[in-house]
């Protein structure tokens, strides 16, 4: 038997209505057949007919688009495009790769085709390695991956992991008691759980240790079983952390480890856990090792320019 049509409204001013609709509702007219749904827009106000889900995905969808309006100010037919895949809970779009996260209303899709293998690697494989410059999305794409994960309840706990390790300063010289000198050595995992999650869910798992962020050496001991748990800076490892770390993997989990090798702040008498790694475990079945370079960065331009010239320099050193 049909369900019973229902007609939803929403306010949308005329100046974001011209952004996320396009041209002649250029970009209205996908949503409206992905969904078969009715919108209607007048006078501010869009209203959508269609039976309940439809309606529900239009307006998931739609609150993705705009998302992505106020962060670039524009639509393109791909983002329309990504937004309906989102929704409907596509994830391997062939050459778009796509990530659905619906943590915060937020959707990530990957820019490059190493950052699709990359995605492709962390569906099919429990253990990740994944080594690449900064900005190529190593981290971004991990906890959003672990983010996907538990909103769809393939896992019941996210632990986000980095080394405590001394990039030029003392640890001992910063303020505070233990937690608050290892707080700058985490932050960063605090920004990307931020880019996918709103801050209220993020606090709420995060008291409930749901979310868990910590250092790498408080690791030693445990047992993480149906969890996805991360490891960043894994170049910042050791030898002996980074097997510690990988053995921490119990029942029914994820393990991914992401690092820069031309980031090592160990002392120099001390081998790279990530480097060791990668050789050691190249052949180990169930284990993915990916390679990111300069072309799978995404941040400013400019980036890839620093990025290139320090590559050059080290290459001649």
């Amino acid at each position: 038997m049909p369900e019973t049509p229902v007609t939803r409204a929403l306010a949308v001013e005329h100046n974001e209505a011209v952004i996320l609709f396009g041209a002649r509702d250029k970009h209205l007219r996908p949503l409206r057949e992905a969904f078969g749904v009715t919108p209607v827009y007048r006078s501010d106000e869009l209203k959508v007919t269609g039976p309940p889900p439809a309606v529900d995905k239009f307006f998931r969808a739609l609150e993705l688009l705009r998302q992505t309006a106020r962060k670039r100010g524009e639509i393109t037919d791909r983002d329309v495009q990504d937004a309906i895949a989102a929704v409907n809970g596509d994830t391997s779009r062939g050459g778009s790769g796509l990530t659905a996260v619906e943590g915060g209303n937020r959707f990530l899709r990957t820019r490059t085709d190493g950052q699709a293998k990359y995605v492709q690697a962390l569906q099919a494989h429990d253990a990740v390695i994944c080594v690449g410059p900064a900005g190529s999305g190593k981290t971004y794409l991990a906890v959003a991956w672990a983010v996907s994960l538990l909103k769809a309840k393939a896992v019941r706990k996210i632990v986000l992991v980095r080394p405590a390790v001394e990039a030029g300063e003392r640890l001992g010289y910063l303020p505070g008691d233990i937690t608050a000198k290892i707080g700058p050595y985490l932050r960063p995992l605090y920004d990307a759980l931020a880019e996918m999650m709103d801050p209220d869910t993020v606090k709420k798992y995060m008291e409930s240790e749901v979310i868990e962020i910590c250092p790498l050496a408080f690791m030693r001991g445990r047992t993480l079983s149906q969890a996805c748990i991360i490891l960043d800076e894994g170049q910042n490892a050791t030898v002996e952390q980074m097997k510690m770390f990988l053995t921490r993997m119990g029942a029914n989990s994820k393990v991914v480890v992401t690092g820069d090798m031309t980031q090592i702040d160990l002392p120099r008498t001390q081998r790279s856990g990530l480097a060791d790694a990668v050789q050691r475990l190249k052949d180990v079945e169930g284990l993915s090792i990916v390679y990111l370079d300069q072309a799978d960065i995404v941040r400013n331009p400019l980036v890839t320019r620093i990025v290139k010239a320090y590559e050059d320099d080290r290459k001649k050193a």
